[in-house]
């Protein structure tokens, strides 16, 4: 097994034991959120240099959930709000996120089709959330162990700072699972 994937596998568990609603009050249950948060953005940012440079954030990670933002700053259009190339981006990432932390470093998620609808400009940093069922993982797994692969479609409402839905993405996925033998 790779590093990396030892280290996603390592970051997973961790993250997976964190308490997302902790503050303030439980200072060390905070902290190990926000190094579990930080742990999963450095990997994100070494597999995909892009993404931090241009402001993308994974903010929340639990199993089933994911929550990422983008910066307007450094991603404005010719017009002053969001770039379209950011609103992809933000979309996207999540996906193999949600994936490698969902079904493990054993399964590779692969982006087959997205589209975007944009709804409104956005002219603030915009979030997306994206979440699948554990019946969904569950499903996911099963074809994959079986087969080798799977797919899996994901849908998210692009939010700005005020909470206006700005865009809708649909991202159809492919998950490989490593090392896969028919008949093994």
């Amino acid at each position: 097994m790779a590093l990396i994937d030892r280290i996603i596998g390592a970051t997973g568990r961790w993250v997976s034991a964190t308490d997302p609603s902790a503050t303030l009050a439980q200072p060390m249950a905070l902290l190990k959120k926000a190094g579990g948060y930080a742990a999963v953005n450095r990997i994100i940012g070494l597999s995909i240099p892009f993404a931090p440079r241009n402001g993308f954030r994974v903010e929340e990670i639990r199993p089933g959930y994911v929550r990422a933002r983008i910066q307007i700053k450094g991603n404005k259009n010719h017009f002053g709000s969001l770039y379209a190339g950011a609103y992809f981006l933000v979309a996207e990432i999540p996906g193999g996120v949600l994936t490698l932390f969902d079904l493990g470093p054993a399964y590779t998620p692969i982006l087959k089709e997205m589209t975007l609808q944009f709804l409104q400009p956005a002219n603030s940093d915009v979030t997306v959330e994206f979440s699948l069922t554990s019946e969904d993982v569950a499903g996911i797994l099963a074809d994959a162990n079986a087969t080798g692969r799977a797919k899996f479609t994901l849908e998210g409402e692009l939010r700005d700072l005020e909470g206006n839905h700005v865009a809708t993405s649909v991202a159809q996925y492919r998950v490989r699972k490593k090392g896969f033998q028919p008949g093994a």
